[in-house]
């Protein structure tokens, strides 16, 4: 960035992501922390780290997710607000899966609120369903849980099949990333994001990302979407 002003102000985001599984959020957020370096708070890795340490809200919620129940929304949005209140989210985060539904967004906005730590932008990318099929399908994960490198076998192959170039660890594709379960998440995650498109745009926060294209022009206009989001005071 070469406006040395401009890059502090951006230190200072609060940012969420909304996209289908297989949008590229997860990646586009990767890009910010390294850059910003805020934190990048998603649903999985909140919740695995809260297992593994033992928190009484994550090992509740695991409990659901074992027996192949949802979350309730009070449950997840106490995780977060956990995760929140520590002092690195003081100066900014980046929020990827959650909120998921409409009453997690209303809650999440309240605990901000109290919190006051209002999000600046939010940031939705759209890519059409049959190229999440054509990449989620495609994606191979390293099951060494101390990595998580994640590849795709036509668009970020590893350097030999089925090794992870990072740690040496197996590659693997995950049991549910079959094209019929692909196109029922998509079903499931848009019966639920609807009203979340409609909730950030009333508010004037949203901005719509064509995630289609390469990597490189996505996180280009999400840079040049921030830019304008803090220059406008965070509308």
């Amino acid at each position: 960035m070469a406006d040395p002003a401009m890059h502090v102000k951006l230190l200072d985001s609060r940012i969420l992501f909304l996209g289908a599984p297989g949008s590229g959020k997860g990646t586009q957020c990767k890009h910010l922390k390294a850059e910003l370096g805020l934190p990048h708070l998603s649903t999985g890795d909140i919740l695995r780290q809260g297992i593994a340490e033992g928190k009484p809200a994550c090992l509740q919620a695991k409990s659901y997710i074992d027996s192949g129940n949802l979350v309730p929304d009070d449950l997840i949005t106490v995780i977060f607000k956990e995760r929140l209140v520590l002092p690195d989210c003081s100066r900014g985060f980046i929020l990827d899966g959650f909120p998921r539904t409409l009453p997690q967004a209303e809650s999440l906005g309240a605990m901000l609120k109290e919190l006051r730590l209002p999000l600046k932008c939010v940031f939705y990318l759209v890519v059409d369903d049959q190229l999440i099929i054509e990449r989620t399908t495609g994606r191979l994960g390293c099951i060494n849980p101390k990595c998580g490198a994640v590849y795709h076998i036509k668009n970020a192959p590893p350097q030999v099949d089925g090794i992870c170039d990072i740690c040496g660890g197996e590659l693997k594709q995950r049991d549910d990333d079959n094209a019929d379960i692909v196109a029922e998440r998509l079903k499931v995650y848009k019966e639920q994001t609807a009203p979340l498109i409609k909730y950030y745009k009333e508010q004037g926060m949203l901005q719509e990302i064509n995630g289609a294209r390469s990597q490189e022009e996505v996180y280009a206009d999400i840079i040049n979407g921030l830019r304008s989001c803090v220059a406008t005071g965070g509308r």
